[in-house]
């Protein structure tokens, strides 16, 4: 590698620790200018782009996929990227996730009819409030500190342990911890099935 080649790494590097260390918002901004070719790139290549393409555009995909990107390592101490090809790779399992959760809801059966034109905001806004409603009572269970990171590692940005490990090293020893903590998570929900049941009902 060029020493030119190092150095614009290196700032490059600099821009992703200011926008995601010190929340520097003109950081981010200039992130997402700069790297959507990059994510556009991506998700013309992706395996699953013809299916994906029939639900939502190719702006809205990279738009999730930054978006999910900075809410999982913006002002979080625990995550500290060494080198620029690491923030790639995350940055491209960020849309990765994206595309194959949008993948995954579309797939679901549709019981109920869609609504009215009218009554769409009206429904976004409910389906907004009953996932913010489920992820407080998830909080409220986990009353660990990490069983809460991995629990929205795993379900807010759809990594598997395997992944986790690899673009979070520092959080964890080893996939065998991240797997136990998964395992008292999913056991510590089936045990409080009936009271979040109860509290989605009400």
């Amino acid at each position: 590698m060029s020493r030119d080649t190092q150095n614009d790494d290196q700032d490059c590097l600099e821009l992703f620790h200011r926008a995601l260390e010190q929340c520097d918002e003109l950081a981010w901004e200039c992130i997402q200018q700069r790297y959507r070719s990059i994510m556009l790139h991506w998700l013309r290549r992706h395996p699953q782009k013809k299916m994906a393409n029939r639900f939502e555009s190719e702006e809205n995909y990279v738009a999730l996929g930054f978006e999910r990107f900075w809410q999982a390592t913006a002002c979080n101490r625990h995550i500290r990227f060494n080198t620029l090809a690491a923030v790639m790779d995350y940055l491209r399992a960020s849309l990765n996730s994206a595309v194959l959760d949008t993948l995954r809801t579309y797939a679901r059966p549709h019981l109920v009819p869609l609504p009215d034109d009218g009554d769409a905001h009206k429904l976004s806004r409910e389906d907004q409030d009953d996932q913010h409603k489920v992820w407080e009572m998830i909080q409220d269970l986990l009353t660990n500190e990490r069983e809460r990171r991995v629990a929205y590692l795993l379900y807010h940005c759809g990594l598997k342990p395997r992944q986790m490990l690899h673009y979070c090293p520092q959080e964890f020893n080893d996939v065998h911890e991240i797997y136990r903590i998964q395992r008292n998570i999913l056991e510590r929900l089936v045990r409080n099935a009936d009271i979040i049941h109860w509290r989605l009902s009400t």
